[in-house]
C-alpha cells in the first residue's frame, strides 16, 4: 500500500487549473513564507500570526462522487488493461452494479456521510484498512525519505547532526503544540495570499469562516488533523486490528544503537527544550557505550506479522516489561544511530527503508535514522497519516538545522552526568520470547534479501523544457514508465499514483490511474511503431497524454477519482455482512487493484531521495521526482522483475520523448 511517496509519498505540482497534486507525502513547490515572525526564543521555529489550526473548522468536506461518474471513470481506467471481450464483461457488471446494489450502497454512504460532518467518508475505512492489515509494516507499508546533506559539510558529523535534529524536532513539536506553526496552505497566487498583510487580516476572520477568506485569494488551506500523531505516538499490535497510541505527556527520546534501546528527557519539567549541550552529551555517551549488541534485539519484533507480534507483545508484558514498553510507546520519537557508513544511494535506500531490522522500532510514528557518516532519513509508519505532516516536519527540520544549528563542530558537550540521565532499557526475555525474536530476524532477513533497488538520473531534460513545450512534467514521467514497461514486458499494466486529498477535512489520498488509452496508444507508437508516425503526430500524442493526465490529477486532488468511492462502498457492504456484488469479484477488479507499477513523486529542498517497496510480488515501487533540468527515479523490485532493465527502458523512453520534443525523428 505504497503512498510516498500512499509513501507511497509525494509530490506537488502547480499547474494551470490544478489545485494541488501531492503524493503520500509532499507539499508545496515553492517554500512558503513560513516565518511570519522570527521566534523570540529558541523554543519555537517561528511564531505564526495565523494560529496553526485556524482553518481546520471551515475546511470543505471531501465530496462523494456521483455513482455514474465513478463507474464511468472506473471503466475508462479498465479500458487499456482489458481486451474487447473482457471489457464487455466488466462493462456489463459495472452497469448492473450502478443500477442495483451500487445505487443502494451509494445512497446509504451519502446518508452516513451527512450524519458525520466532522470527518470524511474515507477516514474511518482507511484507518481500518491500514490497522487491520496483518502483513509486516516493513516493506509493505513504511516508506523512507532521506535528507539532503547539510551544505556545511562539517555539520554532517553524526553527533553534531543528531543533536541538531533532535533540538529542531523539539522546537517543531513545541511550535505545533503552541498553535504557532504556520498553517499548511497551498498558494496558487502567493503574491496575494502568502503575505504578512493577508495573514494579519485573515487571523481576525472567525475559524468557522476562515477557509472562505483564503479561497477568495486563491489559497487552499490543507487538513492538519494528522499532525498530532507525529509525536509521542506508536502503532500498538493487537490481534485482528492494531491501535494507535499517543501520550503527549512523554518528555523523553527513544534512542537505538547496536540494537540497544535508551531513553533520556529532551524536554524538561517546565516544557522547555533541554540544553542542546546536554542533549549532545547524552548522545555522545550512547555513541561511546561499549555495551555489545544484544543476542535478542527486541526491535526486530516490530517487523513481524502483526498477529504474531501482538501475541509476543502480550508475553513481554506478562514477563514484566510493561514499564519499558510504555517508555518506548510514549517517547517523542525514535532516533536510530547506525554504526555503518553509507557507500552510495542504493546503500542509503536499503538502510533507510529496512536496515538490519535490529536497530529500528518500525511502529513509532516516525524515526530519524542517522548513519556513522551523517546520512539522515525519516522512516515512518503509514497508518496514522499520509506523509503530508512528515514532509512538512522534514522540510522544517532541514531548514532549521542548516540555518540555525544549536550545536556546532567543536562545541563542547555539557559536563553532566549522562550515565545517570540516560537509561538503557533492559527486558526480561524467556525462552519463548527469545525464540520469537530469533524467528522474526529470520523472517526479516528472508524478506529483505529478495528486494533489489536501483536508481536513474536522466540528465537531458526536465521540468523547464517540458513546461516550455506546454506539457505536464508529471504526465511525461508517468508516460515514460508506461513506455518502459511496454518495452520490457510488452504489456500495459495496472498503475497507481498517489494524490493527496488534504484540501478537504480529514482527506487522505486518492488514486490517479496513469495507464490510459492515451498513454497506451502513445507508448505503442513510440516503442512498437517508431517509424510509422511523423514527429508532429508523436508530439500531438504527447500533448493528448499530458492533457488527460492533467484532468485525472485535478479530479483526484478534488476528491473525484473512483478508487476511494468504490473502496468505501465495498467496505460498507462488508460491514453489513452483505455478499459482494460481482463488480468486486470480477477478475478485472482484482487486476486493476494488483498495482504492478506503484508510483509516488516527491520534490523538496530537504529531500534527497525517497522510496518504498513494491506493493505486489511482481511489481515495481517507483519513487520519482521531476526537477528543473533532470529527472530522478528510485525503483525497487522483487526477483520476478528486473529493475535494472526496467530503468534502462525508462531511460530510453525519456530519450525518445525529448528527441521528439526537439523536433527530431526517432532513429
Amino acid at each position: 500500500m505504497a503512498t510516498l511517496l500512499s509513501v507511497q509519498s509525494v509530490a506537488s505540482l502547480r499547474k494551470p487549473g490544478s489545485l494541488l497534486h501531492l503524493g503520500a507525502a509532499a507539499l508545496g513547490v515553492r517554500a512558503p513564507n513560513y516565518s511570519s515572525r522570527k521566534a523570540s526564543s529558541s523554543e519555537y521555529l517561528h511564531q505564526s500570526v495565523v494560529p496553526s489550526m485556524h482553518y481546520q473548522k471551515s475546511l470543505p468536506r471531501l465530496p462523494i462522487p456521483k455513482l455514474e461518474d465513478t463507474i464511468k471513470r472506473y471503466l475508462a481506467a479498465q479500458r487499456p488493461l482489458l481486451d474487447d471481450d473482457q471489457f464487455t464483461t466488466t462493462e456489463k457488471v459495472a452497469q448492473d452494479f450502478q443500477n442495483g446494489v451500487g445505487r443502494q450502497l451509494h445512497e446509504e454512504l451519502v446518508a452516513q456521510d451527512k450524519n458525520n460532518k466532522h470527518t470524511s467518508y474515507i477516514s474511518g475505512p482507511w484507518f481500518d484498512m491500514y490497522l487491520s492489515a496483518r502483513d509486516s509494516v516493513v516493506l509493505n507499508f513504511n516508506p523512507f525519505m532521506s535528507f539532503n546533506p547539510d551544505p556545511k559539510t562539517e555539520y554532517n558529523d553524526q553527533l553534531v547532526r543528531a543533536t541538531n535534529m533532535v533540538c529542531s524536532a523539539v522546537r517543531f513539536m513545541k511550535t505545533l503544540r503552541a498553535g504557532l506553526l504556520e498553517p499548511e496552505v497551498f498558494h496558487l497566487n502567493p503574491a496575494k495570499s502568502d503575505t504578512d498583510r493577508f495573514k494579519k487580516l485573515i487571523r481576525w476572520v472567525p475559524s468557522s469562516l476562515s477557509w472562505y477568506g483564503a479561497y477568495m485569494v486563491n489559497a487552499y488551506p490543507l487538513d492538519m488533523s494528522q499532525y498530532f500523531r507525529l509525536f509521542n505516538s506508536t502503532r500498538i499490535p493487537k490481534r485482528g486490528r492494531d491501535e494507535l497510541f499517543t501520550n503527549e505527556k512523554g518528555r523523553h527520546l527513544l534512542v537505538m544503537r547496536k540494537g540497544n534501546m535508551y531513553v533520556f528527557d529532551i524536554v524538561d519539567r517546565d516544557g522547555s527544550l533541554v540544553k542542546p549541550a546536554e542533549i549532545q552529551s547524552h548522545l555522545k555517551y550512547i555513541l561511546s557505550d561499549p555495551t555489545p549488541e544484544p543476542a535478542f534485539p527486541l526491535g526486530v519484533l516490530t517487523s513481524e506479522n502483526r498477529d504474531v507480534w501482538a501475541g509476543l507483545r502480550d508475553k513481554l508484558t506478562v514477563a514484566g516489561n510493561a514499564e519499558s514498553l510504555g517508555l518506548v510507546d510514549s517517547a517523542l520519537f525514535c532516533l536510530s544511530l547506525d554504526d555503518e557508513s553509507m557507500t552510495d544511494h542504493i546503500h542509503i535506500s536499503h538502510n533507510m527503508l529496512h536496515g538490519d531490522g535490529c536497530n529500528r522500532w518500525y511502529d513509532k510514528s516516525f524515526s530519524i535514522i542517522l548513519t556513522k557518516d551523517g546520512q539522515a532519513a525519516i522512516n515512518f509508519e503509514h497508518s496514522w497519516g499520509d506523509g503530508v505532516a512528515v514532509l512538512r516536519f522534514q522540510n522544517e527540520i532541514f531548514k532549521d538545522t542548516t540555518e540555525q544549528p544549536l550545536v556546532h563542530p567543536g562545541s563542547a558537550a555539557a559536563a553532566v552526568d549522562s550515565a545517570s540521565a540516560v537509561r538503557r532499557l533492559q527486558f526480561n526475555l524467556d525462552g519463548e520470547l527469545q525464540n520469537g525474536i530469533k524467528k522474526a530476524k529470520e523472517n526479516f532477513d528472508s524478506a529483505v534479501s529478495k528486494l533489489t533497488i536501483d536508481a536513474l538520473e536522466f540528465k537531458k531534460g526536465g521540468k523547464e523544457q517540458l513546461k516550455k513545450s506546454k506539457l505536464s512534467p508529471d504526465a511525461i514521467a508517468q508516460l515514460a514508465f508506461q513506455m518502459g514497461f511496454l518495452r520490457q514486458y510488452g504489456q500495459t499494466v495496472a498503475t497507481y499514483e498517489s494524490c493527496s486529498t488534504a484540501a478537504f477535512k480529514h482527506g487522505r489520498t486518492e488514486t490517479i490511474r496513469p495507464a490510459t488509452t492515451h498513454t497506451k496508444r502513445c507508448a505503442h507508437a513510440f516503442v512498437l511503431q517508431p517509424g510509422q508516425h511523423s514527429v508532429e503526430q508523436l508530439q500531438a500524442m504527447l500533448g493528448e497524454c499530458s492533457k488527460y493526465h492533467g484532468q485525472l490529477t485535478k479530479e483526484a486532488a478534488m476528491g473525484r477519482g473512483f478508487d476511494r468511492h468504490l473502496f468505501a462502498l465495498r467496505y460498507l457492504a462488508n460491514s453489513k455482512g452483505q455478499a459482494l456484488h460481482s463488480l468486486y469479484t470480477d477478475p478485472a477488479y482484482a487486476t486493476i487493484n494488483h498495482n504492478i507499477l506503484s508510483t509516488s513523486t516527491l520534490t523538496s529542498p530537504a529531500v534527497n531521495l525517497g522510496g518504498f517497496a513494491p506493493v505486489v510480488p511482481d511489481g515495481f515501487g517507483v519513487g520519482y521526482g521531476v526537477h528543473d533540468n533532470w529527472i530522478g527515479c528510485n525503483v525497487s523490485s522483487y526477483p520476478t522483475r528486473n529493475v535494472h532493465e526496467f530503468l534502462q527502458c525508462v531511460h530510453k523512453s525519456l530519450e525518445d520523448i525529448f528527441t521528439v520534443l526537439e523536433g527530431k525523428a526517432l532513429s
